[in-house]
């Protein structure tokens, strides 16, 4: 949610940041908040006055009663009355135009960086950094179901019988990697200044409006029936909205998280040939990184949260590239979001395994997180940020990983992890 005082004085900032999304469709929402704006204040104000009168007559009323005057004084009771019935009018009123702007308020789009790069849909996304040689082996690399399946680590059509489609079970050697991989990121984000969190998996109504869009809320987040509850999609819900409703003092800024999760997700309209197996599914587990800080340093926090997930996937040896995403791509909330894609050698393409977002102060202002500053209270801005993701995180560490013979390479970091196993050997 974007400062309403900036859509009072400046529209036309937020018009041009609407159509540079492609959201043409909202730009007349923003003259509606402009006019209910407009009506808001004057029914405020009247409020205002019937208060100050109410106040005033009482006085008058008592004085007259003081007199003996009581016929002067029934007739200014009579006009308190009236006032009051009119002032319960003007509350209902003022109530009914609050609930119309701030739910126009939640459909306008964060305000973007100037220098996010212009495009309709992630076809549009421009390429910022490559990092490690993208490699293609001289032998075929396997589909990463069938590399697990040689490592008898997993086990989909049991999965379907308990579950449904989007849903795995893994076992083994592979289980093993799948943890060994989220523990060493825990350590490697521990090692740079980060503080360990498990968070709680469900989040109330409340925090799920205030972390994101309504059209991300009903595309990803599963609703616990009959509860105000909702699974949560990624930590970042429920760590972000561990600050809502605070003041947090100036001193105690930047706090910085790696947070370990479930993730549950819809995944509403995935589909295609690279999509089957455990590419896309609706359960998975995820390190995360979370920064609540000032204003000013959010840029430089944004930078350093990509980067830190590059230094990991290189120390595991695979390549991976980062990627801007552009206006059309980037999410309402977001000012700026870049994505750090792996590199497949079997598909000879990058792939997603992570997102780094600055929301700047958007998130904050829907929850009302506050710093009590030296020049009075201002709003946080938030970060966040994928370590890793398995199980795409195990799909393209199998890939980058795999040796001619069939066997799993395990790099030397992650070996203390493993029970210093040097390679993983199929069983068939």
């Amino acid at each position: 949610m974007i400062d309403i005082k900036l859509i009072r004085e400046n529209p036309e900032v937020v018009k041009e940041n609407i159509r540079r999304k492609y959201q043409d469709q909202k730009l007349e929402m923003v003259d509606e908040i402009i006019a209910l704006d407009r009506e808001i204040r004057l029914v405020k104000q009247e409020a205002d006055d019937l208060r100050a009168d109410r106040n005033r007559l009482s006085k008058e009323i008592g004085a007259l009663m003081a007199q003996g005057n009581k016929s002067a004084a029934a007739e200014k009771k009579e006009q308190v009355t009236a006032n009051a019935k009119r002032l319960a009018q003007l509350e209902t009123k003022q109530k009914e135009i609050d609930d119309e702007i701030t739910n126009l308020m939640l459909l306008i789009p964060n305000i973007m960086a100037s220098d996010v790069p212009l495009g309709r849909d992630d076809s549009e996304n421009v390429e910022v950094g490559v990092f490690g040689e993208p490699n293609v082996p001289d032998y075929e690399i396997p589909y990463h179901v069938e590399m697990m399946e040689n490592l008898a680590g997993i086990d989909l059509e049991s999965a379907r019988k308990v579950a449904g489609s989007g849903f795995y079970y893994l076992t083994g050697d592979v289980a093993r990697l799948h943890t060994a991989i989220l523990t060493y990121a825990r350590d490697f984000m521990i090692e740079r200044g980060f503080t360990y969190c498990i968070p709680p998996y469900m989040v109330r109504s409340g925090i799920v409006t205030g972390v994101m869009s309504f059209a991300e809320m009903d595309a990803m987040m599963y609703k616990i029936e009959g509860e105000d509850l909702y699974l949560i999609g990624t930590s970042e819900h429920s760590m972000i909205g561990k600050y809502a409703d605070e003041i947090l003092a100036e001193d105690s800024l930047p706090q910085v998280w790696t947070s370990y999760s479930p993730c549950f997700r819809k995944e509403k309209g995935a589909h295609g040939m690279e999509e089957r197996g455990v590419f896309r599914v609706h359960q998975f587990e995820k390190q995360e990184m979370i920064v609540i800080c000032q204003p000013h340093e959010s840029s430089a926090w944004f930078t350093k949260l990509w980067q830190n997930t590059v230094d990991l996937f290189r120390s595991l040896d695979v390549p991976v590239r980062t990627i801007e995403c552009c206006t059309g791509d980037l999410a309402d909330l977001k000012a700026k979001s870049y994505d750090v894609e792996a590199w497949s050698p079997r598909q000879k393409k990058y792939f997603e395994v992570g997102s780094c977002s600055n929301l700047t102060d958007a998130q904050s202002r829907r929850l009302k997180i506050r710093v009590n500053g030296t020049d009075g209270k201002y709003f946080v801005h938030t970060l966040n940020n994928t370590v890793v993701a398995p199980p795409r995180m195990l799909i393209a560490f199998l890939e980058n990983n795999y040796q001619a013979d069939g066997t799993i390479a395990i790099p030397a970091v992650l070996r203390p992890y493993m029970g210093e196993k040097e390679v993983l050997i199929p069983s068939h």
